[in-house]
């Protein structure tokens, strides 16, 4: 009966299992992209297929869109959108004032071209990418810097500006060392998406999941490395194929040296760095040959207590011979050479240790009258002189072991016998280079690890370093990989094929058979046959011009994803995005032209109950700056943003002088700097599809008091300095907000200006509330 019960309840849940993988299968997101049809609409308001689908749900829920956005808020919400920064003054009034139905359109265009836009649309994805400068904890005095980071920085901004299609894009991403690239290895730096993630120690099981994971997550949206330990319990992914891809990840490796990508432009600071490199090279070399010689010596110097630790472990168990030698600061595996090498020579009478092995014999207690006895025996007049003499003054056997040890170290090359135990490439005083770095002591390995890393920092850090690309390069023989059961490297189940997943795999899966199968790997993400990778950058790129994807959570499309808000409009976006060459601009193009983009605040106040996240978008959100939009746009208005573009990281933290866009700042994986963690800036540990917003006591105490902001506002000052009274309080609103200040915004500057005190400060403190104001910090 009861193996009946054991044989039915293992059908059912079977049939379970095989019923939960089915219904995962036939999930919205795994199926095809179709293109549905497009929406009839009877109405004035669509200008585009987007509205169609737009408008056509908000009819099903008995509502209206809002009225097109005043021409103001339409050029600052299309700038901050698609550049990061506002408009100047001067394109404001040209815009509002343009009589050209095409202004809006050519504005947009305008925008696209810009060398700003791939700056502002290049950080969205490092947040996917989870881009880092630095490599997060190492332990020791390990080199943390990525020294070439930044190239992956500027190819991912060169890629949106020049509209690389996104197939090509994810391709050179995941196997740009596998492509036919010509003589331009730019691409190559792509491969950062892979290389730049957290180190977890150096652990390499650790490293090879965080890559599974930003490849399924941020480019598929797609929870892979929950299958690490066991199946997904979600998800169609068994832990089989998450090891099909880990096996492709163990097959490749990153190389010491660097591909080269450029040279420094600027000649001098080529030679400067070339001096700088050598100087720091020969400092490590020279600091390296010093250390190792100490070892060695000491090592020498040693061999008395080496032949006394020898002798004392032959008593002791086999376990407790590391101990021993340890308690003697002595290195085991050394002690056990001379072991073996002392074994080897008791029984044949050799010259230098014969008298050793005899006294070696002798009782502690009787050592002293003995050993004169033995020395002086017939058997030991072949023995070496020297060392008869030099044992036959040793009061105990330790003293003559460490009076043999030093007789053989001192000896020269005219006692070629003596010598030869401690020099002879036979002698187990002779140390490989492992060997030394096992026995150097910590300071020993801290002074070469700190000349090390600054030696292999030199390129990250100096100007006229060469530029380089961070790749993967396949072994030179790949392996698939065993399954680790229940995640443990130390209990290894089946070995599995390297090949994609089931469940975006129609008809039979094949291996890869292409070197690691990177390529092929990443062919298969970017195939226009892939359900998920057309869908989730679309809503992606959604989730950028709106504040919210049409998918709520954009790197997760398993099955405890929500549904779409608009799950046609998704699809005819999805399938219009391949249709277009994989074009980023264009399907960017295509929203912010639509009339659902333009839409202002609506006057329905009774939708924000039935609706309130407006995910039907029946008006467009008011939205709060990122970190860089905030930043970038107080040193835009306050004239002094420095547009200089590419090039390596710079730290802006606290340094009111920092004037770059700040996707140049470096950012310090292990160490995050409090200005991004308060701005809600992404984690750079994982893969992050979106930002969170938050309003914490911290950020307006920053706006308040940080010398940055002060220094801008003194900036912003200056640059309206030969106007007075009137006149300047206008030019400032103008250059801040983009328009004139209202009657009772003019009257209340005055009045501030003229009661604050100390009078020399007013003009500052003004600027500084006008930069720090909402009306700087939202966007409508």
């Amino acid at each position: 009966m009861t193996r009946s019960f054991i044989i039915i309840a293992f059908v059912v849940m079977t049939l379970a299992v095989a019923g939960k993988a089915g219904a995962a299968e036939g999930h919205w997101a795994f199926q095809p992209v179709k293109r549905p049809a497009v929406p009839v609409i009877d109405s004035a308001w669509p200008s585009s297929d987007i509205d169609r689908f737009v408008l056509a749900k908000l009819r099903e829920n008995k509502m209206q869109p809002a009225k097109r956005a005043d021409l103001r808020t339409l050029i600052r919400r299309l700038s901050f959108g698609l550049a990061g920064l506002p408009p100047s003054p001067g394109e404001v009034e040209a815009f509002v004032n343009s009589t050209s139905p095409d202004a809006y359109r050519e504005l947009a265009d305008r925008l696209l071209a810009s060398p700003r836009f791939g700056e502002r649309w290049a950080r969205h994805w490092l947040d996917v990418a989870r881009y880092a400068d630095t490599k997060g904890y190492l332990a020791g005095n390990q080199a943390r810097l990525f020294t070439h980071s930044y190239t992956y920085r500027d190819y991912v901004i060169n890629a949106f500006n020049n509209d690389l299609p996104f197939d090509r894009f994810l391709i050179e991403q995941l196997a740009a060392d596998r492509l036919e690239l010509g003589e331009d290895k730019r691409p190559l730096a792509a491969m950062g998406f892979l290389t730049l993630g957290r180190r977890f120690l150096n652990n390499p099981h650790d490293i090879i999941d965080d890559r599974i994971d930003v490849v399924t997550r941020g480019m598929m949206g797609l929870t892979v490395s929950c299958a690490r330990c066991h199946d997904h319990k979600y998800d169609p992914v068994p832990t089989a194929d998450y090891y099909s891809l880990y096996g492709v990840f163990a097959s490749s490796h990153e190389p010491k040296d660097k591909p080269f990508i450029s040279d420094s432009i600027d000649p001098v600071q080529r030679a400067s760095f070339e001096k700088e490199r050598k100087r720091r090279e020969d400092s490590l070399k020279n600091y390296e040959k010093e250390q190792y010689a100490r070892i060695r010596k000491q090592v020498k110097q040693q061999t008395g207590d080496y032949i006394w630790a020898a002798h004392r472990a032959a008593g002791v168990e086999a376990g407790k011979i590391d101990e021993l030698a340890r308690k003697s600061k002595l290195d085991p595996d050394v002690t056990r050479r001379w072991m073996s090498h002392l074994a080897k020579h008791r029984e044949s009478a050799d010259p230098v240790f014969a008298v050793w092995f005899a006294l070696a014999k002798l009782d502690e207690k009787s050592f002293a009258t003995e050993a004169k006895r033995v020395l002086a025996e017939e058997r030991l007049a072949k023995a070496s002189e020297a060392v008869r003499q030099t044992l036959g003054q040793a009061e105990t056997l330790e003293a003559a072991a460490k009076a043999l040890g030093k007789l053989c170290f001192e000896a020269d090359e005219k006692q070629p016998m003596l010598r030869e135990v401690v020099y002879s490439d036979a002698s187990p005083a002779k140390l490989s280079d492992g060997d030394v770095w096992r026995i150097m002591e910590v300071a020993g390995k801290e002074g070469i690890r700190s000349r090390r890393r600054r030696f292999d920092e030199v390129e990250g850090e100096h100007p006229g370093a060469p530029n380089r690309a961070m790749v993967l390069l396949d072994n030179s023989s790949p392996g698939d990989a065993h399954v680790f059961l229940r995640g443990n490297p130390g209990s290894r189940g089946a070995k599995v094929p390297r090949r994609f997943l089931q469940v975006l795999s129609r008809g039979e899966r094949k291996p890869f058979a292409d070197g690691s199968g990177r390529l092929e790997m990443a062919r298969a993400i970017a195939s226009p046959d892939n359900p998920l990778t057309a869908r989730v950058m679309v809503n992606r790129i959604w989730l950028q011009l709106f504040g919210q994807g049409l998918v709520k959570t954009p790197s997760d499309f398993g099955v405890r994803a929500e549904l779409p808000s608009h799950p046609k409009l998704l699809d005819h976006l999805a399938a219009e995005f391949v249709a277009n060459g994989w074009s980023m601009k264009q399907l960017i193009r295509s929203i912010v032209l639509s009339t659902t983009y333009q839409q202002g605040e609506t006057a329905y106040a009774e939708y924000a109950e039935r609706d309130p996240s407006n995910r039907f978008l029946w008006h467009m959100n008011r939205r709060r700056l990122d970190l860089e939009s905030m930043r970038d746009s107080v040193l835009a208005v306050a004239g002094n943003l420095d547009l200089k573009q590419s090039g390596r990281s710079e730290k802006i933290e606290n340094k009111s002088n920092a004037n770059r866009r700040t996707i140049y700042g470096f950012i310090d994986r292990q160490n995050l700097p409090s200005l991004f963690r308060t701005f809600d800036f992404a984690g750079p540990d994982t893969t992050c599809g979106r930002r969170f917003t938050t309003t914490i006591p911290q950020q307006p105490l920053y706006l308040l008091n940080s010398p940055f902001i002060e220094a801008q506002a003194k900036r912003l000052v200056e640059s309206v300095q030969a106007l007075k009274g009137e006149e300047r309080i206008r030019a400032m609103f103008r250059q801040t907000y983009q328009r004139d200040p209202k009657d009772w915004e003019l009257d209340s500057a005055e009045l501030f200006i003229d009661q604050f005190v100390p009078y020399a400060a007013a003009w500052d403190r003004l600027a500084q509330a006008l930069l720090v104001s909402n009306e700087m910090m939202f966007i409508d």
